[in-house]
């Protein structure tokens, strides 16, 4: 039990290729799912699953001019409860240094899909 428990809490990196022109971004598993539609820089999370608990997805954005070194929150969109996803804005930065990272997590407990960082 303490194996299952401990891969439950593990950190999935999910594939996710770096921005493009109209490149979108997918993190997906069975309780949902968060979208990054780069045309438009909108954000969509969906909870899939009437399982009582919604789904999360963070933005997370590195500066590298930034006196605090690493990643920091800079959007949330939650969904759940509710019909429909749920979207957000937010303008992904075109320079070489910022960039971003999106994280993907059940409210029911478990691990968080995250991707790999990529830039616009």
């Amino acid at each position: 039990m303490a194996v299952i428990g401990a891969a439950a809490a593990t950190v999935f990196a999910a594939t996710a290729a770096p921005a493009a022109a109209d490149s979108n971004i997918i993190l997906k598993f069975s309780h949902g799912y968060f979208l990054y539609h780069d045309n438009g820089d909108v954000f969509e999370v969906c909870d899939t699953k009437a399982d009582g608990h919604g789904v999360t997805g963070l933005l997370l954005e590195n500066n590298d001019n930034s006196p605090v070194p690493g990643f920091g929150e800079i959007l949330r969109v939650d969904d759940g409860g509710d019909a429909g996803c749920d979207k957000e804005g937010h303008n992904v930065l075109k320079s070489p240094s910022y960039t971003y990272q999106m994280r993907l997590h059940w409210n029911g407990g478990g691990g968080t899909l995250a991707s790999k960082s990529f830039r616009e």
